[in-house]
């Protein structure tokens, strides 16, 4: 073989990471400005703690409602024309938030994150079986743990920027507030609420260009229903993805998971200034969270496969989470914080590997498999909710004791619960 056609057959298995690495940017942007719209939007539309978690939900529900009806569409489209399809919707999305701002209607908001959700779900179902698929099984941990980086530079980047805009002088703002009359506080909820616009507005040019970009692009289409020797034997007679009880137990390991994930991410500003940590310094500590997770992820590639394998980087990551989560709830103040940033330490390398551990084997059932997992990601919706009605009755650190749960599931994944009915799988996944 030539240099020439090794140097090309190099670059066509790089490109599609690098395509995908592009949209896992995205998903990382989009996602976490989450963690800045609970308080911004708390403060502009006036919301009580249970009620400005309703982001979270409204967000990650989206995963469940449309992560079956996700896998309809790549059958009829197929994994590229999909992807697009799942930018486009998510451009419909940021677009409701012009209006939304206009009318300071904290429902219309919540519809924006809906359909944001909506799209995301469209091509997350789309993009980690692909990734995936994109290679050896065994190292398959560490493909996704590179799409993190890509996800958390971004998910660094957006509470910075976003933060800059809507929070800016919320400290006092807040305090102006409470003395004003009627009449100029609704003036300045209003110029409050239109800070959101322009920004959003970029998002939706963003998103429509990328569309348009990923249409064109040279993403090889996949086929995820060819199933090699070893796997077609062990799925004869299979007709239902119920009959694969390790992709179920994964589905309600990622609920639990995304839950803790969001958590550590999108509660960690608004905990802060619980803390009596002014909002201009609280803003910069979902950026903490998630720089936590990229040193996690960075673990991830140099260790996986090679120092560690995907289950005890599972089990080493619950057991961190147990231990940071105990201190979240003992303590109080600069302690407390830093121990639900560190959480992000202990959430990076779990997503990673609960994919290639929950899809192995499943051959033609893959695509239902994803979107099963994809339904998984409401737990960002559900558990978040736990935590504000748990710190709303209780007190905002013990809101942490619904991590408890969510990490004991993950550590029961990791020793064995991913084995449960697992088919034997070929060392290699045909593409």
């Amino acid at each position: 073989m030539s240099d020439t056609t090794v140097l090309s057959n190099r670059q066509s298995k790089l490109s599609p990471i690098y395509i995908i690495g592009m949209l896992f940017f995205i998903f990382g942007f989009i996602t976490w400005l989450n963690s800045v719209l609970i308080p911004y939007l708390k403060l502009a539309c006036e919301l009580t703690t249970v009620e400005a978690y309703l982001v979270t939900f409204a967000f990650y529900i989206s995963y469940f409602v449309l992560a079956i009806p996700s896998a309809w569409i790549l059958k009829l489209t197929g994994f590229k024309k999909g992807m697009s399809v799942g930018l486009g919707i998510m451009a419909v999305g940021a677009l409701v938030f012009i209006p939304a701002a206009l009318t300071r209607y904290y429902g219309l908001f919540l519809l924006g994150l809906f359909i944001q959700g909506s799209g995301l779900a469209l091509l997350q179902t789309a993009s980690n079986p692909y990734i995936t698929i994109l290679g050896p099984p065994e190292s398959a941990a560490k493909r996704i743990s590179i799409m993190g980086v890509c996800n958390k530079i971004a998910g660094a980047l957006a509470p910075i920027i976003l933060g800059a805009i809507a929070l800016k002088n919320a400290d006092g703002l807040k305090e102006r507030l409470e003395a004003m009359a009627p009449a100029a506080k609704l003036t300045e909820l209003n110029e409050l609420a239109s800070r959101v616009i322009m920004p959003y507005i970029i998002i939706v040019i963003v998103l429509l260009i990328l569309a348009v970009v990923i249409y064109y692009s040279s993403l090889p289409e996949i086929d995820t229903d060819q199933e090699d020797e070893t796997t077609a034997v062990n799925n004869t007679g299979k007709t239902s993805i119920m009959q694969f009880p390790h992709l179920l137990l994964g589905v309600l390991t990622l609920f639990f998971y995304v839950g803790a994930e969001v958590i550590a991410g999108d509660t960690i500003i608004n905990y802060g200034s619980t803390q009596g940590i002014p909002l201009n310094i609280a803003k910069f500590f979902t950026t903490c969270t998630l720089i936590c997770m990229l040193i996690g992820y960075f673990v991830g590639i140099a260790c996986i496969p090679k120092y560690l394998n995907q289950e005890k980087a599972m089990k080493i990551s619950a057991v961190l989470g147990l231990v940071l989560s105990a201190v979240a709830i003992l303590t109080t103040g600069y302690v407390s914080v830093s121990a639900v940033a560190l959480l992000g330490l202990a959430n990076s390398l779990v997503w990673p590997a609960i994919w290639p551990m929950a899809l192995a084997g499943l051959g033609r059932f893959t695509k239902i498999g994803s979107s099963l997992l994809i339904m998984g990601i409401a737990g960002g919706a559900v558990v978040p909710l736990a935590y504000g009605a748990l710190a709303q009755a209780l007190n905002p650190s013990h809101g942490y004791l619904v991590l408890i749960p969510a990490y004991l599931v993950i550590l029961y994944y990791a020793i064995g619960g991913h084995k449960v009915g697992r088919p034997k799988t070929s060392t290699r996944q045909q593409l």
